[in-house]
C-alpha cells in the first residue's frame, strides 16, 4: 500500500465537530514525546501534515487527516505530560473517552511506546482501555534507531511484558530518523480496512 494523498481535515474539540462521512478511522496514540506526529509525518510523506512541537503535550485537539480518500488517520493528544494540570489531565481523558465510546467508524488504534523505556502506566493504562472497547490495537515501538540489535530484543521483551501482549501480537519496530519499518507499518494499518 502506498499513501498517495493526505490531507488535515479537521483539529476537533468536541464530538459534534468530528467528520461525518462514514471513511473507517485509524487512532494514533501515545505519550507527549514518543515521536507521533513525525511517525505520521514519516508514512504520509509529508514533512508538516502533523504539528511536531519541541514542547510535549502541545497537541491538545483531535486532528483528523484524510489519507487516499478513503481512511481518517486520527491523531489523539499525548498523555502523560507531566507539565500540564490536573483538571487538564482529566479533560484529555474525557475527549480521549467520548472519542473512543463514540466511533463506529474507528477500526484500528496504533499504540506508539518508546523504544528506549518501560512503558509507562498510562502506556498499560491506555492499551487496557483500547482493548476492552474491543479495538484492534497496533503495537509500535518508536526511536528504534537509537538501540543495538540486543538492546531491541530486551526492549521487546520488556513492552510485550509489561502490556501483556500474547506470542502472537506483534511490534512494530519504527524510526522517523531513518524511515526504519514504514512500509510494514502501512500495510498493517491498511490491512482489512481498504481493498
Amino acid at each position: 500500500m502506498e499513501i498517495k494523498q493526505s490531507d488535515f481535515v479537521i483539529s476537533a474539540v468536541t464530538s459534534g465537530q468530528y467528520p461525518k462521512d462514514g471513511f473507517p478511522e485509524v487512532a494514533f496514540v501515545g505519550k507527549s514525546n514518543v515521536g507521533k506526529s513525525s511517525l505520521i509525518n514519516t508514512i504520509t510523506n509529508r514533512k508538516k501534515l502533523a504539528k511536531v512541537s519541541a514542547t510535549p503535550g502541545k497537541t491538545r485537539l483531535v486532528n483528523f487527516f484524510l489519507i487516499n480518500k478513503v481512511v481518517f488517520f486520527v491523531d489523539l493528544p499525548g498523555y502523560g505530560y507531566a507539565k500540564i494540570s490536573k483538571s487538564q489531565q482529566q479533560s484529555w481523558g474525557n475527549m480521549i473517552e467520548s472519542y473512543l465510546k463514540g466511533r463506529a467508524t474507528l477500526k484500528k488504534f496504533v499504540l506508539l511506546v518508546d523504544s528506549r523505556h518501560k512503558p509507562t502506566d498510562d502506556d498499560i493504562l491506555m492499551n487496557n482501555w483500547i482493548r476492552h472497547y474491543g479495538i484492534e490495537c497496533i503495537v509500535v515501538s518508536t526511536k528504534i534507531d537509537k538501540l543495538t540489535k540486543n538492546e531491541i530484543i530486551k526492549s521487546d521483551k520488556l513492552i510485550r511484558e509489561t502490556l501483556k501482549l500474547s506470542s502472537d501480537e506483534k511490534i512494530l519496530h519504527f524510526s522517523s530518523l531513518k524511515r526504519t519499518g514504514k512500509e510494514e507499518l502501512i500495510d498493517t494499518i491498511f490491512d482489512r480496512i481498504v481493498e
